[in-house]
């Protein structure tokens, strides 16, 4: 059977290039006899594994040396607990709401600490960026939140919000090693790999080291304490080994395609090649303003559900996976993260100006 283009927003598409190499070595990593799905996390193999994608992941985004990198479990829903536990010192956090996940990282938070909302879309189904240049930031406030790609709205923050000297803080899911970044203007770094890097399974932090407590709350549990992951080199208990050892395998993979700045190039050339089609179709419609646009998901309707629920059959039977939009949205979703060929949006659009003729 043929691979189909995968538009699914996580778990996502992978480099061919990195799931042949993984297929190869299935069996017998570098000579050892055995596949790292088997080898053990103490064994000096994987300790190289674990080494070089961290120092693949610093050279990629240019992480400083006082930020520590953790290779964590429990998915970036777990962060929206751990954070909170973690940098609470006067008990109180701003939360920027764009989205889905935003909501429920505020609602988790307010479980530990006071959560003060600073601003939200809310009330647009979520289909902008609020202006955040002056925001009301309690002075106390811990830290400054944001999911910064939103995967179910298709929202991307082009500018950082001004967090008047507050710690941002910054779920990059969607769009991790999407482009370059200044790791400096955050605080944390934080994502699932399911959607850009890797498989599900594993979650990285990049946390400044200052903000990692070093007496620890005895209310925190062991696992969700920063210092506990970091102290342990992300290896206090067996990690997600096979996922970081193919998140391992993407860095390079990114590196070998020419870096962040190349990457962001290519993404920006495939996320045109969608919106200048939905731009100019009578039939099919974005859903989020221009400006506040995602590259890596593009999600757009055609104003009716009968037409849009035929349009993801169809789309399906012609090799295209995934398409159907987030229940809170409607219509369909076109995830495309770095591992989705260009020519996997050509073909795409290709056929949606095909449907458009056959059902004007």
């Amino acid at each position: 059977m043929s691979r189909v283009y995968n538009f699914s927003a996580g778990p996502a598409v992978l480099p061919e290039e990195v799931l042949r190499e993984a297929a190869d070595e299935m069996l017998d990593y570098k000579g050892t006899g055995m596949g790292v799905m088997e080898m053990s996390h103490r064994s000096a193999a994987f300790q190289q594994i674990i080494d070089e994608a961290e120092a693949d992941i610093r050279d990629l985004y240019g992480i400083p040396d006082n930020y520590k990198v953790l290779f964590l479990q429990g998915g970036a829903s777990q962060q929206f607990a751990a954070i909170p536990m973690n940098l609470r010192k006067n008990g109180k956090a701003a939360y920027i709401v764009t989205g889905q996940w935003a909501k429920k990282a505020a609602a988790e938070a307010e479980k530990f600490i006071e959560v003060d909302r600073v601003a939200s879309s809310d009330d647009k189904t979520f289909s902008y960026i609020p202006d955040c240049s002056d925001l009301d930031i309690p002075e106390d406030a811990d830290y400054v939140y944001i999911c910064e790609n939103n995967t179910i709205y298709g929202t991307k923050y082009h500018t950082l919000p001004n967090t008047k000297g507050h710690t941002l803080v910054a779920d990059v899911s969607s769009c991790f090693l999407s482009e370059p970044i200044d790791v400096e203007k955050y605080g944390v770094i934080y994502g699932g790999a399911q959607k850009n890097i890797g498989p599900a399974g594993v979650t990285i932090v990049i946390i400044r080291e200052d903000l990692i407590p070093q007496e620890v709350d005895k209310s925190i549990p062991t696992m969700l304490a920063y210092k506990t992951q970091a102290d342990a080199g992300s290896l206090y208990n067996t990690p997600p080994c096979y996922g970081i050892y193919i998140c391992g395998k993407v860095f390079k993979w990114i590196k070998k395609m020419g870096g962040l700045t190349a990457m962001n190039e290519l993404n920006e050339k495939k996320a045109k090649i969608l919106y200048d089609y939905l731009d100019e179709s009578e039939m099919f419609k974005g859903t989020v303003v221009k400006e506040d646009r995602s590259l890596m998901n593009v999600p757009f309707v055609t104003g009716d559900e009968e037409l849009d629920a035929k349009f993801v059959a169809e789309a399906k039977e012609a090799g295209f996976e995934n398409l159907k939009g987030h229940r809170t949205v409607g219509g369909m979703r076109a995830s495309i993260y770095n591992a989705m060929p260009i020519e996997g949006v050509e073909a795409l659009v290709e056929f949606m100006k095909k449907f458009e003729k056959e059902n004007a």
